[in-house]
């Protein structure tokens, strides 16, 4: 039997379950409704978001909502627009060679698929590789941010991670931002009705 949605969110945002995995108290981090329009799945949150429990309120958010999507504070975190959740909702905390690590897979396991379940959206958008990959498995990344999928039968978009260490990849894809993100942005306007 599913649960319904509000037992499902309080469970995750208790969740305490990789504390000892951490070294730290986990904070998850989730936004959204049963009836948010665009469900966005990321890989986890940043350690600034682990702080403010405010998803993507860091660089990346930055780029994400005034560059990438080129709409207020407000709009993304209205939770009548945007589901915000991830392959992991807590910051798994620094890896020993610099950035953050992986997410643990129990955490997608553990609460994804049943949130996917509660949630009416209209389109997913899905951040990063390891995000993709779930969805995914084997497909080249740079062939799913640059053409639509489907997940449950609904239009997804596929973005690279919005990180400042993500450069790399922004400089080789260039035609990402010139174009590609414009596809995008029309399709998360025309939920918004900003069209």
């Amino acid at each position: 039997m599913k649960k319904d949605f509000e037992t499902l969110r309080n469970a995750l945002l208790s969740c305490q379950n990789c504390q000892k995995l951490f070294g730290f108290e986990p904070h998850p981090v989730v936004q959204g409704t049963s009836q948010s329009k665009i469900f966005q799945i990321s890989q986890a949150p940043s350690k600034t978001v682990h702080v403010t429990h405010k998803p993507f309120n860091d660089l990346s958010g930055k780029r994400l909502i005034h560059e990438w999507y080129q709409i207020s504070s407000a709009e993304f975190y209205n939770p009548d627009y945007f589901y915000i959740t991830s392959m992991a909702n807590c910051f798994p905390g620094k890896a020993p060679g610099g950035g953050d690590r992986k997410p643990p897979k129990i955490c997608a396991q553990t609460w994804l698929e049943g949130q996917m379940d509660l949630v009416n959206n209209q389109i997913y958008i899905v951040i990063g590789r390891y995000a993709a990959d779930y969805f995914f498995p084997k497909r080249r990344f740079d062939e799913l941010v640059f053409t639509d999928q489907k997940i449950r039968g609904k239009k997804a978009f596929i973005l690279p991670h919005p990180s400042p260490l993500n450069m790399k990849w922004f400089h080789d894809h260039l035609e990402f931002e010139q174009s590609r993100i414009k596809t995008i942005r029309a399709a998360v306007y025309q939920i918004l009705g900003k069209n």
